[in-house]
């Protein structure tokens, strides 16, 4: 069994010993930590918690706890039940809540659940706020309401609704190019929440022909739910069987977006937010935001319309810093997470559905003629296997002293920007290990630097002769 805690939340699986897994004793004192943060730090007066769940096996079991730990701890509860990670961020700032917990671990199989911390502006907490979270649990600083002072519990199931409607009234958004354009559109939801949602939209979209893959919301994910190229091969297939126009794939929660070409191809998930971004650039000139390790291609789709592009660190809450710090008009990252300031700062499927299918009806393109249109890169992701007693943050700065011709940034590890191509050098958190992320034009040279730079890094952790 696994709990791993982080200034994100708390994530694990479900069941084991008291001090293993994600079990109900390990919500109990997360939570109470979270809202005696809250307690402590919101400016809002109206002492509610918004709490959503993706459709996981566990997530009634993980809600009911969360929720009856909320109201010990004297706040009102909104139980808005199965919703997306974007419509509870959404919910937050349409309740005027002090904040809010989404009960998902996103991509994970389905013997995992988590809790994701938000503020009362429906954002994740930054790693300040979820270290101070994580230092409350450890020392159990937390205390439990009186009778007289106890919660209550308001159930409103309506904020799926509530959602696709601020997506359809945002500016560049058009149903009715949308309509006119008749695609046929298939869609995998691997059976969570999406298969909920999704429909919905497409249909308020004016999108009359539907092909479901994976849309009954049980929680037993019926593939891999990451949305990776090597889980989509049904959808893959779906495409020439329903001749659709286009294909879209979310993970558990929705925040994240896959598109499937009308020939089965893959769109390429870092090129979800490379489209939509070309759109919004093509419509509102401005800068753009993707972390570290994320495709060179909206760089230069951004510079084309005279817009500065801006890198952050890996993490949505340091992605979405850095826009508000730049002002960007669009950002995300490259797993197909697309952030749209115009709806609100955090990934979602939903905008990221109703801008993309505006743009492809827009252009009167295919999806595949659509994605001939952007640069051509491909990423390589490798790992560097060192021993338990490495300095990793040694190793990583001579790196650095090593390639410092060139464009380096050290944010978040160290990337080096060659001219043509790129590498991203990360230190992982749980394993004696470097992970590399290259990107070039072809997927030879993108793996050649980073079998180079593993080759490197060997060299450097050999320790030197002893002198005779």
């Amino acid at each position: 069994m696994t709990l791993i805690k982080s200034i994100s939340g708390i994530r694990g699986t479900i069941g084991g010993a008291p001090d293993e897994g994600l079990n109900p004793l390990a919500i109990v004192k997360f939570v109470s930590a979270y809202a005696t943060f809250i307690r402590n730090h919101t400016t809002v007066k109206t002492n509610r918690i918004v709490v959503g769940r993706d459709a996981r096996i566990s997530g009634y079991m993980v809600k009911h706890i969360v929720i009856g730990t909320l109201t010990g701890m004297g706040f009102d509860v909104v139980d808005i039940d199965l919703a997306t990670t974007p419509t509870t961020e959404i919910a937050v700032t349409m309740e005027n809540a002090c904040g809010g917990i989404i009960i998902t671990a996103s991509h994970n199989p389905k013997q995992w659940n988590a809790l994701k911390l938000l503020n009362e502006r429906g954002e994740f907490l930054n790693a300040a706020e979820g270290n101070t979270v994580l230092e409350l649990a450890e020392a159990e600083r937390f205390e439990y309401a009186t009778i007289d002072n106890i919660g209550k519990v308001i159930t409103d199931t309506r904020y799926k609704e509530r959602h696709i409607e601020s997506v359809l009234n945002l500016d560049l958004v058009d149903a009715e190019a949308i309509r006119a354009a008749n695609f046929r559109v298939a869609i995998d939801c691997v059976n969570s929440v999406g298969g909920i949602v999704i429909p919905e939209l497409l249909y308020a979209l004016g999108v009359k022909e539907i092909f479901k893959l994976h849309c009954n919301p049980h929680g037993n994910f019926s593939h891999n739910p990451e949305p990776l190229p090597e889980n989509l091969s049904e959808i893959s297939q779906l495409m020439g069987q329903a001749k659709a126009d286009v294909g879209f794939v979310v993970d558990p929660d929705v925040d994240r977006l896959a598109i499937v070409c009308e020939n089965g191809e893959m769109f390429g998930e870092e090129y979800t937010l490379v489209s939509v971004s070309d759109y919004v650039l093509s419509h509102t000139p401005g800068h753009t935001v993707s972390n570290l390790s994320s495709s060179r291609a909206l760089r230069d789709v951004t510079l084309q319309y005279g817009g500065q592009y801006h890198a952050a660190a890996v993490g949505e809450v340091n992605v979405v810093a850095k826009m508000k710090e730049t002002n960007a008009v669009i950002g995300g990252e490259g797993n197909g997470g697309v952030i749209y300031p115009a709806s609100h700062y955090g990934r979602d499927a939903l905008a990221g559905i109703a801008l993309f299918l505006t743009n492809l009806a827009r252009k009167k393109m295919k999806t595949s003629e659509l994605r001939a249109t952007y640069p051509t890169y491909f990423i390589s992701k490798q790992k560097a296997e060192l021993t338990p007693t490495t300095d990793v943050d040694a190793i990583l700065l001579k790196v650095k002293e090593k390639f410092a011709q060139y464009d380096i940034t050290d944010i978040d590890g160290v990337k080096i920007d060659f001219p043509d191509k790129w590498a991203h050098l990360r230190k992982s958190n749980t394993e004696p290990v470097i992970r590399i992320y290259s990107e070039a034009h072809t997927m030879k040279e993108a793996e050649e630097i980073g079998g180079e730079l593993i080759k490197i890094i060997k060299q450097m952790c050999e320790a030197p002769e002893a002198p005779e």
